[in-house]
């Protein structure tokens, strides 16, 4: 898909050079690499083995100017057309925007040409392209070697559908940029009728009033001040039984009303109720008790002795390093 840069004004395309091995797809982006000028093109990237087949791919931008206005760059890629790399080529024709398949015009090679033809269709259709509405052409390279076949004997077989076609020789340069120049029409003639054909949406955004807040209604039944109720009911049951049990709990033998020595044991008797000698039944007299009588037991003097002062002599505190080294 042609990719449009409005903020930097540029179109950027991709074009693919497909087929098989040896059939002069590198040959062909060498030939223009050297013949464009060096400000239109950017640099050369050929990933080769030993033997001169393309490992990866190859790859070389060029800028053909402006078209309405917008910058075109163009990025020649190739694919390598050994079998054994099709996950290779497969990769390479991701967001293709227009391919030229370069066939061997030598008679031994037409399988190879066929083969490598069907493997393009079998790679496009996962991406979910059809070779019948991609720009294609068709370059018959090595056309310039004795006993090559005609583009009429290899039209039935590899062109059926009469695509654009071209008579080359990579290696002298015959037909390289007559090729190069068909793919880029086809692929800008794509991209025109594909901005205009699909119809511009706009949408429209009406403001709506502020909605009034809603009062939340509780979703709690009349039941909850009655649950409330008797939950405090039995927090008050469960506080006066706590209180009964404070009150029925005996006094502790420790128990210091009054300041003293420790090894002082203090008695403590319980209050005791009073009978109301007069016998009338009142409120007043059946609160009444008995003051309670503290009974000092001491091995010395009778009187209780003082609590010592509280008051502990402050230590200066240390510094860092003298608490860690020991120094007073």
């Amino acid at each position: 898909m042609v990719s449009i840069n409005y903020s930097s004004r540029e179109v950027c395309c991709k074009i693919v050079y497909y087929g098989p091995g040896l059939s002069g797809k590198t040959t062909n982006l060498l030939y223009v690499h050297s013949k464009v000028p060096s400000d239109t093109r950017g640099k050369m990237i050929s990933l080769a083995t030993e033997a001169d087949r393309t490992l990866y791919f190859d790859f070389l931008p060029i800028n053909i100017g402006t078209i309405n206005g917008l910058a075109a760059k163009f990025q020649l890629y190739t694919v390598p057309g050994q079998v054994y790399y099709n996950a290779t080529r497969k990769l390479v024709l991701r967001g293709v925007d227009g391919v030229v398949f370069v066939a061997d015009s030598q008679p031994d090679k037409m399988d190879e040409n066929i083969e490598s033809l069907s493997n393009l269709e079998e790679n496009l259709e996962e991406y979910g392209y059809d070779l019948n509405e991609l720009p294609f052409v068709i370059q018959y390279n090595k056309c310039d070697l004795p006993g090559v076949l005609s583009p009429e004997e290899m039209n039935p077989r590899l062109n059926p559908s009469n695509r654009p076609s071209y008579v080359a020789s990579a290696t002298v340069g015959n037909g390289v940029f007559d090729t190069l120049k068909g793919i880029i029409k086809l692929v800008l003639d794509k991209a025109k009728n594909t901005a205009a054909s699909p119809q511009r949406q706009t949408t429209v955004v009406t403001e709506q009033p502020p909605e009034e807040p809603v009062q939340r209604q509780s979703s709690v039944p009349d039941t909850q001040p009655v649950a409330q109720a008797s939950e405090a009911e039995e927090e008050h049951q469960s506080t006066g039984q706590t209180a009964t049990a404070v009150e029925d709990a005996p006094a502790e033998e420790n128990y210091r009303p009054y300041p003293g020595s420790m090894s002082q044991k203090i008695n403590v008797s319980k209050p005791t109720e009073v009978s109301n000698p007069t016998g009338s039944e009142t409120s007043d007299n059946n609160a009444a008790f008995k003051e309670p009588t503290f009974a000092v037991s001491d091995s010395g003097s009778g009187s209780p002795k003082m609590a010592p002062s509280v008051k502990k002599r402050k230590e200066k505190k240390r510094g860092f390093f003298k608490r860690m080294f020991g120094i007073k």
